[in-house]
């Protein structure tokens, strides 16, 4: 029995969990929003709003010390897939840094917001196997 057990196992062991985990994060940061399951997104969300957060204090200490935002940047890196490889429209390859993204556009973006800065929204079953999906998207900042 699971009683009082944290998370979700979704039927895999602790190594693909946490590789399914770093590199969901990783897509969220670096494309703004995914589409998945819904249990992979409620999974992921607060662990990626745990490193947004890292993010903000680590530049808002920074601005004291610089030594201080250098150990944000990596813890930030410990717990991401560093880089991703986006292909756009006429097929060029671009090479992202993960954690450089989350460092320079995305924290300062919510810098003055307390909290909650994913948004879960249903879409509905998937055709395959039924399953419930989401889209998991990082909320405007002038909301």
């Amino acid at each position: 029995m699971r009683h009082r057990k944290k998370g979700r196992r979704l039927g895999r062991d602790t190594g693909h969990r946490k590789a399914l985990r770093k590199n969901l994060i990783a897509d969220l940061i670096c494309h703004e929003q995914i589409f998945t399951t819904e249990a992979k997104a409620r999974m992921i969300r607060p662990q990626a709003e745990k490193i947004i957060t890292l993010a903000k204090h680590g530049i808002a200490k920074g601005a004291i010390d610089p030594a201080n935002e250098v150990h944000a940047r990596r813890l930030a890196a410990a717990r991401l897939t560093r880089y991703r490889t986006l292909t756009d429209e006429s097929g060029n390859v671009d090479e992202v840094d993960v954690v450089q993204k989350l460092f320079d556009e995305i924290a300062p973006r919510y810098e003055d917001r307390p909290g909650g800065y994913t948004r879960l929204v249903k879409i509905g079953k998937r055709s395959g196997d039924n399953a419930d999906m989401a889209m998991l998207l990082l909320v405007d900042e002038e909301e």
